[in-house]
């Protein structure tokens, strides 16, 4: 099958997603200013041990072979290895984000012993004054410890996970190097203006110019993981490694801590929300959903019909577009041609969706040392 005919299979909506992201909770000790969940508060309803227990049978019912945690921060919840090695016995494999506050030399070690798991470490510049700018005082020396003891552990590969804004963009060789360091892979996801993200968007993401150097980059690098996360920069040239496209409901959803379910992590709006697990179960909201349903059909180029290039970017990011204001059948904000700046402009939006729910802390929990 030739990737175009995957791709507009995979429009079409799977059976099961592909990549199904949870967020265990909305707690978290950090306060990262672009923080696509708004964490910091726990919500009571959060599903309790034998609810999320019931929905890792049934992901693995539905044959979903792995699932992404995060939060929040996943290791803050008392029954985190309970959890993930529930869903490994069930033959689930897990990939969970964690800022590493919490992966001391035991927890190391634990996760270390763990089958089917995959540890991702988040850091946002390749020192602590980069880092420590977006993620919170003495947060990249912890992550930093977090990576030691994983690797004295011999844990494996884990990976280290950067959000591209425009200081850690420009310390890509330096993330390379680091990486290879702690014989790590390195993933790199693009800043969305989701969640508290939206207040920091417009001064931290790339630049234009940086957007098309990363491209270059990333070209010469096949090896680095995007998740799909720049597709809309494929329209420059060659395809990024990947799908490029746009998998919100149909290939990706999220499971929020509450159980509710949206079209993609980069959406936690009312707008896109599909149904919540409680109600029937997580296969009966992914296969009967009318907003996925929606997501599914095929759609139409809009304002970049006029592109040569919208094959290959498939008019950017939904979320992007969504936070700034602009129609989903506008250009990507970023679009690297600049039709995303000139919509923008054109449109003169001076009131945007608000993301939500936010459950920031108006004083974050201090980061400890070990």
């Amino acid at each position: 099958m030739s990737a175009d005919s995957l791709r507009d299979r995979f429009e079409r909506g799977l059976s099961s997603p592909i990549c199904l992201t949870w967020e265990l909770t909305y707690a978290c000790n950090l306060a990262c200013t672009h923080c696509l969940s708004s964490s910091g508060r726990r919500d009571p309803r959060e599903l309790s041990t034998s609810e999320a227990k019931s929905l890792i049978d049934e992901i693995a019912a539905m044959q979903i072979f792995y699932i992404n945690i995060g939060g929040g921060e996943p290791m803050i919840r008392r029954d985190f290895f309970e959890l993930i090695e529930h869903a490994v016995a069930q033959r689930v494999g897990v990939k969970f984000s964690t800022n590493g506050t919490r992966i001391d030399e035991a927890a190391a070690r634990r996760l270390a012993g763990i089958d089917y798991l995959d540890a991702q470490i988040s850091i946002d510049g390749v020192d602590a004054a980069t880092s420590d700018r977006v993620r919170g005082a003495g947060s990249y020396d912890q992550a930093r410890r977090a990576m030691d003891n994983l690797k004295a552990a011999d844990f494996g590969p884990f990976k280290i996970s950067v959000v591209m804004t425009r200081e850690s963009v420009e310390q890509l060789d330096r993330f390379e190097e680091l990486a290879a360091h702690y014989g790590a892979e390195l993933r790199l996801t693009r800043l969305r203006p989701s969640g508290r993200g939206a207040d920091v968007w417009e001064a931290l993401h790339p630049t234009l110019a940086q957007n098309r150097s990363l491209y270059q980059w990333l070209l010469e690098r096949p090896n680095v993981l995007t998740g799909d996360s720049f597709f809309h920069l494929s329209a420059l040239g060659s395809p990024l490694e990947g799908l490029n496209l746009c998998g919100a409901g149909r290939v990706v959803c999220l499971i929020d801590p509450v159980g509710e379910v949206y079209a993609c992590p980069f959406v936690i709006h009312e707008e896109f929300r599909a149904g919540n697990v409680r109600d029937g179960g997580f296969g009966s909201v992914w296969t009967t959903s009318e907003l996925f349903r929606s997501l599914r059909e095929p759609g139409s180029p809009g304002a970049c019909s006029s592109c040569g290039s919208y094959d290959a970017c498939r008019g950017g990011c939904m979320a992007a577009k969504f936070f700034t204001g602009l129609e989903m059948s506008d250009p990507d904000p970023e679009c690297v041609f600049g039709h995303g700046e000139a919509a923008l402009a054109a449109k003169k939006v001076s009131i945007r969706p608000t993301p939500s729910p936010d459950h920031s802390r108006r004083i974050p929990v201090a980061v400890r040392s070990r």
